[in-house]
């Protein structure tokens, strides 16, 4: 492998491990609730309405790890009709995820750890992250290229925001213990703010790069061809 394409694979590569850690947290609770694992205070919210939970898992595990090849360059350029079909799967994916989120946080218990205030951040970035794949879809539909991968690549990132969550804990789990209240709220707060704020500043820097230049040189139908 050309140290060129292990570049193009270092995005998808990171963002899989990021995912990681939500991903096995999700198998492991999937195989809690259809193993026949006892209830307890933790847990008995999701025993007592699971379908969400699972569909929450199996949508959220899916779109974050197939999510992560659509940045892969040179994998969509060696296999042009993957970004389309993995999109088919990839939409209906994120839509369960973001709905099902939003439904746990409307109707599940809030555990004794979450402040008030995370319940209104989880129903704000869910609607956000549902927001954003309707709107890529329709930037597709209507061939807008640039605006379907701008609001596909933000859903993505709220999405993605669990795994950065992990890290954004850790530091405060390994000095203080077990994050809770206002603390916690804000760690969490600070994932999804993390990852929009890294998708933010690659959007502007590949409309400021130097495609930009070439852009401003051929005619609009060329230039959206070139972005591509």
């Amino acid at each position: 492998m050309t140290l060129s394409a292990k570049r193009d694979w270092l995005v998808p590569a990171s963002l899989i491990m990021l995912s990681a850690v939500p991903v096995i947290a999700g198998v492991a609770r999937t195989a809690e609730l259809t193993g026949g694992a006892a209830v307890t205070p933790e847990n008995a919210r999701f025993f007592a309405s699971p379908v969400p939970v699972l569909v929450h898992v199996v949508g959220a595990s899916l779109y974050c790890l197939l999510g992560a090849f659509q940045f892969a360059p040179v994998f969509r350029r060696r296999r042009p009709g993957w970004h389309r079909l993995a999109g088919r799967v990839l939409i209906p994916c994120g839509l369960a995820a973001a709905l099902s989120g939003l439904w746990m946080a409307l109707f599940y218990p809030r555990p004794p750890i979450d402040h008030v205030l995370v319940t209104p951040m989880r129903l704000v970035f869910g609607t956000a992250m549902f927001c954003c794949i309707v709107l890529g879809l329709v930037a597709i539909r209507r061939r807008d290229i640039p605006r379907h991968r701008a609001w596909m690549a933000r859903g993505y990132a709220i999405g993605l925001g669990a795994g950065t969550q992990v890290l954004t804990h850790l530091p405060w789990m390994l000095l203080v213990g077990q994050p809770s209240g206002i603390g916690r709220a804000f760690l969490m707060l600070a994932g999804w703010v993390i990852n929009l704020a890294a998708v933010e500043w690659a959007l502007h820097r590949r409309l400021t790069g130097p495609a930009r230049s070439i852009q401003r040189r051929v005619d609009a139908p060329a230039g959206v061809l070139a972005s591509q």
